[in-house]
């Protein structure tokens, strides 16, 4: 007797070798049997017919390690087919926290800045009454659809330990051995590892680097020294924004080589004008492997278009002179965006010569979500188009939407199309070895852009609109080639036995549906989101989480821990 019965479906086992038909029995949350099955009961049965059946993605570089506290099914990963998340990534984790509250409100600060969460809904829906990471893990496990994961971060360490030094300067001896007691303490509740950042658009909200930028490189060495003492851990940074110079190659092989693991680095977009740029990167590989380590790129398998937004400010903020408004509480801020002199003001200095004058260019951005009714008719629409018609100009026209809907607009760059040429070159890149499908940063700017949709995005463009890509392939390379970079035991693969993470999908309809605005989270803070076609039903552990496009009342997901979860990663 089976828990459910997949029938009749094309298996696609993630391995890239060639489907067969046959019929997937779950019991006791795995895969029991792979076969003919027309003979055996089970209390449920899902008909595959006409279906490709295979493992669940893996998405392995997320921000969710707040969300797992308001939104249990961490959508909307599981509506494109994810059945585990990696978090914990760039530095920027919520644990470990200290006795001092001021360490929790930083930490909060530094999560809106860099990664962008509302700070409204870390305050309200997180509820930061924990101390270890043991103790943050404990927190959720048993609670999510999905299977999670999540590293310590050099940041939140960096603050534990030095208060609000952490900003300042480098730490001391003591200090850096109070660190890594604590890199320590998580990694033997289960982290999965070690994560910092170096990039120079890392910034708390403040006006300092965030703590890891302070770090020197003995004390980020050290760190990752650690995780050499745990099985099935591993590394991930951002060295740098921009070509890698020798330092940065140097800095990411001696992590891995003390590490005795691999390192990701975060992230390399890839398309046809810039393929040479990526492959000089990937001499980082290259270096590491002549030295003993392991170091792979993350790449996001997509373009995609940036959406700004009044109420969180990420991008604007950078613009000169403008981060003071864009910090302001949303009453002030509202306030500063109806007053004139203060609209002149900011579009004046806006104006000035810089890196990011083209985020001022107000004309050419489309109007995407709104929310007062009258803002509606907008949706669509250039800032340009709107003015000309109503004898404003573009910025005067874009502050009397946003203050109308509260500061909720979203608006930017039309969404850029993928010629064949582009999804080639990206093909080049996951197909070469050093670098794996990732960095949807899932669970982190939250009105800026959206990629958890990465899976349905590659499939439904790369796959089904231009054939480029079998879909063994491209299984393969979302969930295989994950597993074995971080170790994941039994996962990754359609196997007897192994882990019950299975999705059936109609490979003629996948694909992603268009961005929405939903104001769902804690405080009523809007975010991006997508849903899926094609995506009819997801397994994870052996339960089904999404039927035809909507979550069911499962949540079996399981928080996985190095060494129980996870083997040792191989160098070679």
């Amino acid at each position: 007797m089976f828990d459910t019965i997949i029938t009749g479906g094309d298996i696609i086992d993630g391995t890239g070798s060639p489907r067969y038909r046959a019929d997937l029995g779950l019991r006791d949350g795995r895969i029991a049997t792979i076969g003919d099955l027309s003979a055996a009961q089970a209390a449920d049965t899902v008909d595959a017919t006409g279906k490709a059946v295979c493992p669940g993605f893996i998405d392995v570089h997320t921000h969710l390690d707040a969300q797992v506290f308001w939104d249990t099914t961490l959508s909307p990963s599981p509506l494109h087919g994810v059945t585990s998340v990696i978090g914990g990534n760039c530095g920027f984790t919520i644990a470990p926290l200290s006795d001092n509250p001021a360490d929790g409100e930083y930490l909060m600060h530094m999560l809106a800045r860099v990664e962008g969460m509302p700070l409204e809904s870390l305050q309200e829906g997180v509820p930061w009454n924990w101390r270890s990471t043991a103790e943050y893990f404990d927190a959720f496990d048993g609670t999510l659809s999905i299977n999670t994961a999540f590293k310590v971060g050099h940041s939140a360490l960096r603050r534990v330990v030095m208060g609000e030094d952490c900003v300042r300067r480098e730490a001391t001896p003591e200090e850096l051995e109070e660190m890594k007691s604590l890199l320590r303490a998580g990694l033997e509740a289960g982290a999965l590892g070690f994560s910092s950042s170096w990039a120079r658009t890392h910034n708390d909200p403040f006006g300092n680097m965030v703590p890891s930028r302070y770090a020197g490189r003995h004390e980020l060495v050290e760190l990752a020294r650690v995780c050499s003492e745990f099985e099935g851990t591993s590394l991930e940074l951002i060295p740098c924004v921009g070509p890698f110079d020798d330092d940065a190659i140097s800095l990411m092989t001696d992590m891995s080589v003390a590490a005795q693991t691999q390192l990701n680095w975060n992230v390399m977009t890839v398309g046809a004008a810039n393929l040479d740029d990526c492959y000089a990167k990937l001499r980082a590989s290259d270096h590491a492997r002549a030295h003993g380590g392991k170091v792979v790129a993350l790449t996001v398998p997509m373009a995609f278009s940036v959406r700004l937004s009044m109420a969180g400010g990420f991008v604007l903020d950078a613009l000169p002179e403008w981060e003071s408004a864009m910090l302001a509480p949303p009453a002030e801020k509202l306030a500063l965006l109806s007053d004139q002199a203060e609209r002149d003001r900011l579009a004046g200095l806006a104006a000035q010569p810089g890196p990011l004058q083209g985020v001022a260019d107000w004309s050419t951005k489309i109007i995407f979500d709104t929310f007062a009714p009258e803002n509606e008719q907008y949706e669509g629409r250039t800032v340009g188009e709107i003015a000309e018609d109503e004898g404003k100009t573009p910025f005067d026209a874009l502050c009397d939407i946003v203050v109308a809907d509260e500061l909720r607009t979203s608006f930017g760059t039309a969404p850029p199309v993928s010629s064949p040429e582009d999804w080639k070159a990206r093909m080049e890149i996951w197909r070469d070895g050093r670098a794996v499908i990732g960095a949807s940063d899932a669970g982190a700017h939250l009105d800026l852009f959206m990629t958890a949709n990465y899976a349905t995005t590659m499939l439904g463009q790369c796959m089904r609109e231009q054939g480029l890509i079998s879909t063994e392939e491209a299984v393969h390379l979302m969930t295989d080639v994950q597993a074995r970079l971080y170790g994941l035991r039994e996962r990754g693969q359609l196997q007897e036995g192994w882990h019950g993470d299975v999705v059936v999908m109609d490979e003629t309809r996948v694909g992603a549906r268009p961005l929405t605005t939903l104001a769902d989270l804690p405080a009523g803070a809007p975010r991006l989101y997508g849903e899926a076609d094609g995506i009819d039903h997801v397994f994870c552990n052996g339960a089904e989480i999404v039927r035809h496009g909507q979550f069911t009342d499962a949540r079996p997901g399981k928080h996985l821990r190095s060494g129980s979860d996870t083997r040792q990663v191989e160098l070679a």
